[in-house]
C-alpha cells in the first residue's frame, strides 16, 4: 500500500501533466504528499559583484514556485507538505524520498533523446536508477 508519494515538480508545463497523472491514484487512502521543487544551484565560482543588491529575482522566483507548489496543494485531498530545495535535482529528489520514506516518487520526464538528453542530462532517469522506492515517470502529452 502507498503511504507517502514525493511529487517532483519543475517550473514547466510538464507539472500540470504530473498533477494529473497523481489523481489517477486513489489519493484519499495516502497518508501524506510531499510536493517537491529543486533550485539549481548557481555557479560557486561566480563571484558576485558588491555594489549590486542580491537576492531579490531569486527571493521572487521562490515565492512564485512557493504559490505553484500550495495551489497544487489545495486540490489533495489527503495531508501534504511542500520542499523546496536548493541542489542537483536527481540527488535532491532521491535524499526527499529518503528523508520522508517515500513508497513512490512521481516525476516528469522532458522527453529528450540523443545529443540533448547526452549534453542535459535525464533527471527523471538519475532518479529511476537511485531511487529507494517506486518510481512512476510521467511523460510529456503528445501534441
Amino acid at each position: 500500500m502507498i503511504k507517502t508519494i514525493l511529487v517532483a515538480l519543475d517550473a514547466s508545463n510538464l507539472s500540470e501533466s504530473v498533477m494529473a497523472s497523481l489523481h489517477e491514484l486513489q489519493l484519499e487512502n495516502v497518508d501524506k504528499i510531499v510536493l517537491s521543487h529543486v533550485l539549481s544551484e548557481q555557479n560557486p565560482d561566480l563571484e558576485l559583484a558588491a555594489d549590486r543588491p542580491h537576492g531579490y529575482a531569486d527571493n521572487l522566483a521562490y515565492r512564485q514556485i512557493e504559490q505553484q507548489l500550495q495551489a497544487y496543494q489545495e486540490q489533495l485531498p489527503c495531508p501534504s507538505d511542500i520542499e523546496i530545495v536548493t541542489g542537483d535535482p536527481a540527488e535532491e529528489i532521491v535524499r526527499l524520498a529518503n528523508i520522508y520514506k517515500a513508497n513512490l516518487i512521481v516525476i516528469g520526464n522532458r522527453g529528450l533523446t540523443g545529443l540533448k538528453r547526452i549534453l542535459q542530462g535525464s533527471v527523471s532517469s538519475q532518479v529511476l536508477e537511485d531511487a529507494p522506492c517506486s518510481v512512476w515517470v510521467v511523460k510529456p502529452p503528445v501534441a
